[in-house]
């Protein structure tokens, strides 16, 4: 059993890793702004772009496995706020790689897969990255002095979707919240990437610590597809029409930065070293509708409602 200290535990990732390895590992799981009630794991507040903060937790917490899941995750805002992105996307995942290394604590890096141009899609590890918006470039910047820093680091370049906290993180809760309310959903049919459901993310990130993995890896699907596909999987998946997906091209949007068109990536490298097949977009589908009527969704989001409710009596 390892320690393990989850960066961002609130967020999309952060919440579902946590639980997924709190079944075989002690759990600490940082949060901000953010606080949950009832997590089978610890948790700490703190604000980890305060200079000071990070080794003074590191120190406090002593974990064996650092997973930073921390990020400004939002493209548009990235182009807002790029000192923000700058902080957290860059400065952060240095002090981190930093501190780790000298404490031999094994680290994971989340990275992107929005570090590529989107040309020509399949990317491999040593295909170029040449990102088209602030969130790429800030994403990448962030990967380069993780490993410059931490050469034995994981920077692990993602996509993923699942449920989460508030129910509205991911472009899978997008389209069921849509679908469940009688509702249609636009669908891109000319951006296409290669989505991970986050528990199975989860799992591989944890299997990679485990056999001592460093460097570089694609931590997706193997399989890629539009996101106006993803959409019609996940309709029928849960029993939905397909045409409560409605197809719409990329430029009919009003999106403040560039988004790249093709960014499904290669995992060869990884399969190949972690030993291991990495389940598919389907098989991911298949198991979010399993978690959707076991109520893990709902138990989520009573995480979150227990604290807010609380707020409220405090106020």
């Amino acid at each position: 059993m390892s320690r393990i200290l989850v960066l961002g535990a609130a967020g999309l990732l952060g919440i579902n890793l946590a639980i997924e390895a709190n079944a075989d590992h002690e759990v600490v799981g940082t949060l901000h702004r953010k606080h949950i009630q009832g997590a089978p794991f610890d948790t700490v507040t703190v604000d980890l772009v305060e200079v000071d903060a990070l080794p003074v937790l590191l120190d406090k917490v002593k974990p064996d496995w650092l997973i930073n899941c921390v990020a400004l995750a939002n493209v548009d805002e990235c182009e807002k706020q790029p000192g923000l992105a700058q902080a957290l996307n860059v400065d952060l995942p240095r002090r981190l790689a930093r501190d780790s290394a000298k404490r031999d604590i094994d680290l994971v890096h989340i990275s992107t897969d929005a570090v590529f141009d989107g040309e020509q899609g399949n990317y491999s590890e040593d295909d170029p990255a040449q990102p088209l918006n602030a969130y790429g470039h800030s994403k990448l910047d962030g990967e380069r002095a993780v490993l410059e820093a931490y050469p034995q680091a994981i920077v692990a370049r993602v996509n993923f979707f699942g449920w989460g906290l508030d129910g509205q993180r991911s472009l899978a809760e997008f389209f069921y919240n849509n679908f469940s309310q009688g509702e249609t959903a636009l669908g891109l049919t000319d951006r296409y990437f290669s989505p991970l459901l986050v528990n199975d993310l989860s799992q591989l990130l944890l299997s990679m610590l485990e056999v001592n993995l460093s460097g570089l890896y694609h931590v997706v699907s193997p399989v890629g597809l539009s996101k106006y596909d993803f959409g019609v999987a996940l309709a029928k998946g849960f029993g939905f029409a397909e045409d409560m997906v409605e197809p719409v091209e990329a430029e009919s949007l009003n999106y403040v930065a560039p988004r790249a068109a093709d960014l499904r990536l290669n995992t060869g490298k990884l399969e190949n070293d972690l030993g291991a097949d990495i389940p598919d977009v389907q098989a991911g589908i298949e198991k979010l509708y399993e978690l959707r009527q076991q109520g893990y969704p709902d138990q989520l989001k009573a995480m979150a409602n227990a604290e807010a409710a609380l707020s409220d009596r405090i106020q």
